[in-house]
């Protein structure tokens, strides 16, 4: 008897209920997966909220929505609600790519498109870790959808709508420049496009763009410099390799569970004409040549322009996260497949889809309880935050009479205690004081602050140049913390001083 796996007998019949419990389930894991073990949020998350804390109209990071956004969620939901507007993203990512998969492919073919971006790595581990590429994600897939409603299905007014998205793609991440730079080219080198330009909406459409990046736009003209800074922090992230070559390598790598599952359900390499009979068949009507070109060319364009630019500038910047650039990698190999589409090597497929959606959560899980044991790896999703925050905040509250406002010195443990400490307090970034314009040395004097900084020996000694700039500094006794899985790892040991507030 042959077998037939649920998820194909889904797809024929229920294929909006498979989308959504797909999206979904993949939501729910990466939300509550977080939320249960992690003890400090993922990556960059801290650093992100001691920015978006201040609302400014930008940073040396970039563009503000995403840092707005991320405060916003935390101030209503705690860290949870930054866990869940992270994958609230990648579902409305998911739902965009579908939308505009249903309308060039059908639906049957747009969900298998989906089921493929499950095996994209940029959409499941790094998702959590909420920050402008996960924004950019759902905002670049809406403008996708927008742009070829418009151009591809005459209706005029997804201009607007078109125009609404890109702006906020600008207000999120620089790499949105290169989605804007390729729809003009689209629209000028094709018939259908250049057709639309004679309209008004597009124009009026300009000009909404314009109102909704102005903001960030007028910020520029003096923070331009600042931009500018920051773009060198990035080749942190390469390490040895070049931006370009190492940008290249992430693009490859994230797809390998895409084409896992390509390989296997194309019956390659094996025997077809033997599973030609049994293998489930999913048909489509014919795609016209401008859908097709329109799906190949933004799936490949933009990567190719990142990579470019990554090796002429020999710097990655926002293009060290590669989401936004694959949203379209899993439709455009459903278009390539063909009209009709045979699903081989079922069963396995089906495992192989399940083991991609499954396995890295539980890998996560499992990491944490086993490789402080085996391999002694410190990892930062493990650190006691909460237990640092609060230590650090009821210390200076006892000692001054007042919460404790300002927080400086490491670059990592500083934004982390900030995150936690009851009172929410202003990061100083004492390591690049032009990066945290909201507060001066003199303001910190007078109002007062915590100094903390990972202590590399049993007296606490502070790093120079936070010794340089704070000279008057009595360093306390290292305070040590445990994880909640210590294993074989050594306490985590953060030195500390308090500067005590003086009168003005």
């Amino acid at each position: 008897m042959h077998y037939v796996s649920l998820i194909i007998e889904f797809l024929r019949g229920r294929p909006v209920v498979v989308f959504w419990t797909v999206a979904l389930t993949q939501a729910t894991l990466w939300t509550l997966i977080p939320s249960l073990f992690y003890s400090a949020p993922p990556g960059d998350v801290p650093l992100l909220l001691a920015i978006g804390h201040e609302f400014v109209l930008g940073s040396y990071l970039g563009p503000p929505l995403a840092f707005w956004l991320g405060e916003i969620a935390f101030r209503l939901l705690g860290i949870f609600g930054l866990y869940l507007l992270a994958q609230a993203c990648i579902v409305t990512a998911y739902w965009a790519v579908f939308k505009l998969g249903s309308a060039i492919v059908g639906t049957r073919h747009a969900v298998l498109g989906i089921l493929l971006m499950i095996g994209i790595a940029a959409f499941t581990v790094p998702s959590p870790d909420f920050g402008p590429a996960v924004l950019a994600a759902p905002l670049w897939a809406l403008a996708l959808l927008h742009y070829w409603r418009a151009v591809g299905e005459g209706k005029r007014g997804s201009w607007f709508l078109l125009a609404l998205f890109l702006g906020l793609l600008l207000l999120t991440s620089f790499v949105g420049l290169i989605l804007v730079v390729l729809m003009v080219l689209f629209t000028f080198a094709t018939a259908r496009g250049r057709s639309e330009t004679l309209n008004p909406e597009p124009w009026l459409a300009a000009l909404l763009f314009a109102v909704v990046v102005f903001p960030h736009a007028a910020w520029l003209q003096t923070g331009y410099g600042l931009i500018a800074s920051g773009l060198d922090d990035t080749l942190a992230v390469a390490g040895k390799w070049s931006p370009g070559v190492w940008l290249l390598a992430a693009l490859v790598l994230s797809h390998l569970g895409l084409a896992l599952l390509a390989v296997l359900a194309s019956g390659w390499p094996g025997q077809r004409r033997r599973w030609r009979d049994r293998a489930p068949e999913i048909t489509r009507a014919p795609i016209e040549s401008l859908a097709r070109n329109y799906v190949y060319f933004f799936a490949l364009a933009p990567a190719l322009c990142a990579v470019v630019i990554a090796f002429v500038s020999m710097r990655l910047g926002p293009l060290d996260r590669i989401g936004p650039l694959v949203v379209l990698s899993g439709l455009a190999v459903i278009v390539a497949a063909g009209d009709r589409v045979m699903l081989y090597r079922e069963r396995l497929v089906s495992s192989a889809w399940a083991g991609l959606l499954i396995v890295p959560p539980a890998l996560v899980v499992l990491s944490l309880s086993v490789l402080p044991w085996t391999f002694a790896v410190d990892l930062k999703i493990a650190q006691p935050a909460n237990a640092e925050g609060r230590y650090f905040a009821d210390n200076f509250q006892r000692r001054t009479g007042k919460p404790m406002p300002y927080v400086t010195g490491d670059s990592r443990v500083a934004p982390l205690v900030a995150l936690v400490a009851p009172s929410r307090p202003h990061v100083y970034f004492d390591w690049a004081p032009e990066r945290s314009p909201w507060v001066t040395t003199t303001e910190l004097y007078q109002n007062g602050a915590v100094l903390v900084w990972p202590a590399a020996d049993s007296a606490g000694t502070p790093p120079p140049v936070l010794k340089l700039q704070f000279p008057a500094m009595v360093p306390e006794v290292p305070r040590s913390f445990s994880r909640a899985v210590q294993g074989v790892l050594p306490l985590i040991r953060i030195g500390w001083a308090v500067v005590r507030p003086q009168t003005p």
